[in-house]
């Protein structure tokens, strides 16, 4: 909400403190090492391929029992 008596242009005359407290902020922040991202990075890729074959084990199976499920019907 807008304060009394303000005009227009409040979000603009705000926008230096906004960048000041962002520069803040990011001071406090904990950065991850080089080691520590590229660790987490390979983590993911190997847990991503993991699964991709995992699920495609799982399609497969299904892929073929809806197969064998249909050639009875048919």
């Amino acid at each position: 909400m807008a304060r009394t008596g303000e005009t227009g242009g409040g979000f603009f005359r705000n926008i230096p403190e906004f960048i000041q407290q962002v520069r803040t902020e990011t001071g406090k922040v904990s950065w991850p090492t080089r080691r520590e991202t590229t660790m987490t990075a390979v983590m993911v890729l190997v847990m991503t391929t993991i699964l991709a074959l995992f699920f495609l084990g799982v399609d497969n199976v299904f892929n073929f029992l809806a197969q064998e499920l249909l050639k009875l019907v048919g």
